[in-house]
């Protein structure tokens, strides 16, 4: 083959070779924050088990400076799975979280299996782990690596809504309001969905809202109602702005100040607490 220059000059050649460049980009995303160390060039420097300077954060691929092609970020990912399950054998929690995450959502170059993170959730969840609590029970709810089973979903998340795990809350409003593995019962479904509204919870504020709307569990108010729709909508959940707009067209003047006054003042108190 040959190629023509830009002077001019014809050059024979028996091979082409194609070369791009690039580089790792590390800036930006919070590494210093959390004191994970970084080398010359801004690769991150990290272990034979691809552990950074901070125990339990762990980087593959391009961004550690090494080859940079998709093979190598796939092994170094087995690497860290290989080196997250010795650790879990040997009773590491976080070791034990971030394998199910791996699992569960399919990362570090290892496939989707929800059987596996349910085998880790569940581990964790024995151990008194509320958030690993309030998934396995989502995964048994919905049949997720494990057969469906709703008792032993309301039962964890019994068991994570009494240390005040807002999700786990939601979800047992839910099963009341749809009787999915108890006795459908709208006072109870209020119950925890005021639980879980009070510890800003957008959807059981949204559903909570529903329920005074149709006088379900509770005594019907549309003041209550629009306050807990109010309180998700202003909180950018696109369906409680909808619902509004209904539950404004029975109400009087009086009623809508009443209840935006009670959603902004909620509001103003949940930031306040938050600073």
């Amino acid at each position: 083959m040959s190629a023509q220059l830009k002077d001019g000059q014809t050059v024979e050649a028996e091979v082409l070779l194609v070369s791009v460049g690039r580089g790792l980009n590390s800036r930006g995303i919070g590494l210093e924050g959390v004191g994970v160390q970084t080398g010359r060039r801004g690769e991150i420097l990290v272990n034979a088990q691809m552990e950074t300077s901070v125990p339990g954060i762990y980087a593959i691929g391009d961004v550690t400076g090494k080859a940079m092609l998709a093979h190598v970020a796939s092994a170094q990912g087995k690497v860290n799975v290989d080196d997250l399950k010795v650790r879990a054998d040997a009773g590491d929690k976080t070791a034990i979280r971030q394998l199910a995450e791996i699992y569960y959502l399919g990362r570090e170059g290892v496939e989707q299996d929800f059987a596996e993170a349910a085998r880790w959730y569940l581990k964790l969840a024995q151990q008194g782990d509320v958030r690993a609590q309030t998934t396995i029970g989502l995964m048994y709810s919905r049949g997720y690596g494990v057969k469906k089973d709703p008792q032993a979903a309301h039962r964890w998340w019994s068991f994570a809504a009494a240390a005040n795990d807002a999700g786990a809350q939601f979800n047992l409003g839910l099963a009341f309001a749809n009787g999915d593995g108890v006795a459908q019962d709208y006072a109870q479904a209020a119950q925890w969905y005021q639980k879980a509204a009070q510890r800003m919870h957008v959807q059981a504020q949204f559903a909570l809202g529903m329920l005074y709307e149709q006088g379900k569990g509770v005594a019907q108010d549309p003041v209550r109602a629009y306050y807990w729709i109010k309180v998700a909508a202003l909180q950018g959940d696109d369906a409680a702005e909808s619902r509004l707009k209904k539950v404004a067209a029975g109400m009087t003047p009086d009623q809508i100040r009443e209840g935006e006054a009670l959603a902004e003042d909620w509001i103003k108190r949940m930031k306040k607490a938050l600073k």
